[in-house]
């Protein structure tokens, strides 16, 4: 595209010819000249609005079979690459305004809240009170395998060289040649474990680096804004984690597991902190030094390094003792460090002598980066959650109700159980009998309760309950914690997913306030979870987004009636199908009153390394959630109006109605959709630990929600991102609200952003695609819905236009149409290929034409910049 900025089109071109050149080493030049034809056919069809395409599907059809997986590996590699170049070059754009973009972001913020009226003082106990957990989860929308994460890592990095003038061009031949001989298909699926490993290399590799960048940001922003800095001591963001965590599902997520997860965790934070103060010691030769410092070194010649190197030899004793522990070596974990001031103690002691003995510019320098980071990773870079269905614990109850001959459990109406639940809290013998063999499944639960009660309370976050519905789901894991000696009150909490739970969620909290064992277990703090991907697979986007909305607000209502703290959970993905777009929107556009100063949400999979990967990138988006926050916290938006609020009632049920008609009543749609797209064959793609679907013989009704998006995704008709809408925002025109809809669009944050980012799915959604695929692989008799759905499509496209006003999608945002429209060319013959080898792999499989499918998936998936 001649209007791309020159230095991006300059490193796609560099990147392109040494891929090429790799492919000719490999392969020859014939091939390399036909995927040049290929890709020139592509880009006429596009430049040309052929709808058919038939030179480009033509010249894919006459590839030899030897030749289909290189000709995927191709352009599933050239898209990499791409994404590669554009992340570089937001990283660019960031140093060449020495971060002011982020800069001007936090004076505006603080130039607004003074506007308004606010204190220097009460902004700075805001944001000093500020709670934003970042919750990285391991959820398989990570296509890429960490080998070659690692290697897209070094070409990044070799292009800031190149930036500096450095010869590079070896380097990347290099790292481009060793890619392209590296197979992108993991041959077996990732372990819990390595998730979580592959989690804190995200923390050693960027968020290490980028912490103590946006800390400082914040705090030269808060003096120079409002005369006031940030203490040393505080964070405003910290991580947890549900990587070996969360087990909803996935059988192998065991106790042991999480067990030895969370001591990977203190082994990590031990590790880099020693790392850290190995080096500060380095740094800090100084001999002058205050009177406490002095007396605690006995007047060493080299105080600071004398305290630092006995912190190190404390912090590598606990590094060593875990790892020998993990290996089964016997040793004494009362002989690690267990509180923090173990070694925030020394660094502060270190900091104040150096500003007492005039080395003010020193202190402020490693010392203070390490402070921040401590304030923010604490003993164990990030919490834990635990995860599980509420199916699993009445699992549980049923068992024990059985030995006890009291019936069984799961039988009994919602009023019993808890009436035997709070009897069992309240009581002093113990519930689990002694030499009891219950069955495997009850074991693992309480064996995980076991793992929580072993480990300290500062290692371990949230435990959430998925599919909760009642209070005696969360009161059922209060008992079990209970009974296992859990000595902390941790945070239970429960996860509202479908439309129906979410709807029932302010009077399932409302039923636990009202408890006083409950109010008393809580101590004025509740946190809940809404779940944004099993809601609109349940209801569709649109009535799930309104259901979220209007939960949240109906929550925040009756905590505040009852006194109690409220902190939202959201359990965000990477799509717009799963709750997902831009997180500053995202926040602003919650209710009013709904942040409050704490939020929760997960950053899943690929978005991981999207937002957080890259150091400068990682500022930018830890910036963005901190003004969000405070925000949303200190000037949150009006209440919608009656009018709006109607409106969305009415759109919600039309849009809800038209889902369930097709998805759930409609007979044809299964098949279709088994037909149409890669659904079946996802499973072969080992992405992550966790099965496909919750039940192994489930239908589409157990199919996760990640592989249910994934799976539209890669034919682009994108049905669960739009499905219902279009007819819902047509009845509203046709009902003559065009007028409140433009109101609603220019005044409401919510509508706003759920239209915006409709406008993004759609965009990316391509109907002539999505024809090829019906036509190579669905029956005839099918292929009537097929037309139906594109219609449904279309008509949702017009919608969007109307009420923005606009001739085109996106007319607003080049940066985003031109991204789509640039990486066109290069997606389009992996569909083509895509839908020629699902027609083989049905009819006859053939092992390396599978190998072929998989890189398809893996390309769009690079191509659309995101999978579920």
């Amino acid at each position: 595209m001649s209007d791309l900025h020159e230095a991006l089109r300059d490193d796609v071109r560099i990147l392109g010819e040494s891929l090429g050149r790799t492919m000719e080493a490999h392969l020859g030049s014939p091939f390399l000249a036909r995927v040049e034809h290929i890709r020139k056919l592509a880009k006429s069809a596009r430049l040309a609005e052929d709808a058919s395409q038939e030179p480009l599907r033509q010249a894919l059809d006459d590839l030899d079979e030897n030749e289909v997986l290189p000709t995927a590996r191709a352009f599933t590699q050239f898209l990499n690459l791409a994404n590669i170049a554009e992340e570089h070059h937001r990283v660019r754009r960031h140093l060449q305004t020495a971060g002011d973009e982020d800069a001007e972001q936090l004076d505006q913020l603080f130039a607004e809240l003074k506007a308004s009226g606010l204190s220097p003082e009460a902004v700075l106990e805001c944001v000093q009170n500020l709670s934003i957990d970042l919750v990285l989860t391991a959820h398989p929308t990570e296509v890429n395998r960490r080998t070659l994460i690692q290697k897209y890592d070094a070409i990044a990095a070799t292009l800031k060289q190149r930036d500096r003038g450095e010869p590079v061009q070896s380097r990347l031949d290099q790292l481009i040649s060793q890619i392209w001989h590296t197979n992108e298909i993991r041959q077996h699926r990732p372990t819990p474990v390595e998730e979580a490993k592959w989690g804190f290399a995200v923390i050693e590799n960027s968020l290490w680096t980028a912490l103590p960048q946006y800390l400082r940001l914040l705090d030269k922003r808060m003096q120079s804004e409002l005369g006031v800095g940030l203490p040393l001591t505080c964070s405003p963001i910290h991580f947890s984690s549900w990587m070996g965590g969360d087990r909803d599902g996935n059988p192998n997520v065991t106790a042991a597991v999480t067990s030895e997860v969370l001591l990977l965790a203190r082994w990590m934070a031990a590790d880099l902190y020693a790392r850290d103060v190995d080096q500060l010691r380095g740094e800090l030769s100084m001999y002058a030094a205050n009177a406490e410092l002095r007396h605690l070194t006995d007047s060493h010649p080299e105080p600071y390094r004398e305290l630092l190197g006995r912190l190190r030899s404390r912090l590598l004793e606990t590094r060593n003792g875990i790892e020998a522990y993990l290996k089964g070596t016997p040793t004494d974990p009362e002989r690690w460090i267990s509180d923090l001031d173990e070694i925030l103690v020394p660094l502060q002691v270190c900091h104040r002598s150096l500003i007492e003995s005039g080395m003010s510019c020193i202190a402020s320098g490693a010392l203070e980066d390490l402070l921040r980071r401590i304030a923010c990773f604490g003993l164990t870079l990030v919490r834990v959650d635990v995860r599980q269905n509420a199916d699993r614990h009445a699992e549980v109850f049923d068992a024990l109700t059985d030995f006890y001959q009291l019936g069984h459990y799961s039988d009994w109406e919602e009023e019993r159980k808890q009436a035997f639940l709070l009897q069992e809290l309240q009581s002093r013998r113990p519930l689990l009998p002694h030499n009891w063999q219950p069955d495997a499944n009850v074991a693992e639960v309480i064996n995980t309760c076991r793992v929580i009660a072993a480990n300290p309370e500062y290692s371990l976050g949230s435990y959430v309950i998925s599919m909760a519905s009642q209070p005696s789901d969360v009161l059922a894991v209060n008992l079990l914690l209970q009974e296992v000696g859990v000595e902390h009150n941790m945070r239970v909490v429960p996860l509202f997913e479908t439309l129906d739970d979410l709807d029932n969620a302010p009077g399932c909290i409302g039923a636990l306030l009202a408890i006083d064992w409950y109010r008393t277990y809580v101590d004025g703090h509740q946190e809940v979870m809404i779940g944004y991907s099993d809601s609109s697979k349940d209801a569709g986007q649109l009535a799930a987004a309104w259901g979220q909305y209007r939960a949240q607000a109906a929550l925040t209502e009756l905590c505040e009636r009852e006194g109690v703290r409220l902190t939202l959970f959201h359990g965000r993905g990477g799509t717009v199908g799963r709750g997902g777009g831009p997180s500053h929107t995202a926040i602003l556009a919650q209710p009013p009153g709904s942040v409050g100063g704490s939020l929760r949400v997960t950053e899943q999979g690929e978005m991981i390394r999207f937002k957080f990967g890259i150091p400068e990138i990682a500022v930018r988006n830890l910036t963005l959630y901190t003004t969000a926050v405070l925000k949303a916290t200190l000037t949150p938006g009006p209440e919608p109006d009656a009018a709006w609020r109607e409106l969305m009632d009415s759109m919600a049920h039309c849009g809800m109605k038209i889902y369930r008609s097709l998805v759930r009543e409609e007979p044809q749609f299964v098949p279709y959709f088994r037909a149409l797209t890669p659904e079946q064959e996802l499973a072969k793609l080992p992405l992550g630990s966790r099965p496909a679907k919750r039940k192994a013989d489930g239908g589409v009704e157990s199919l996760r929600a990640i592989p249910w998006i994934f799976a539209w995704t890669q034919t682009r008709l994108m049905l669960p991102a739009w499905l219902g809408s279009g007819a819902a925002l047509k009845m509203a025109v046709e009902d003559e609200q065009l007028t409140l809809l433009h109101e609603m669009y220019r005044d409401w944050p919510f509508f706003q952003s759920w239209i915006d980012m409709l406008e993004m799915v759609l965009a990316k959604s391509d109907v002539n695609i999505c024809s090829y695929y019906e036509r190579r692989l669905v029956s005839a008799e099918l292929r009537v819905l097929g037309s139906s759905l594109r219609s449904r499509l279309q008509q949702a496209v017009e919608q969007v236009k109307a009420i923005k006003q606009e001739s085109r999608l996106l007319a607003g945002n080049g940066v985003i149409r031109q991204s789509i429209e640039v990486r066109n060319p290069y997606i389009d013959p992996l569909h083509v290929l895509q839908a020629e080898l699902l027609f083989r792999d049905r009819n006859q499989p053939d092992q390396r034409l599978e190998q072929a499918l998989m890189v398809t998936m893996a390309g769009i998936s690079a191509g659309m910049r995101n999978t579920g």
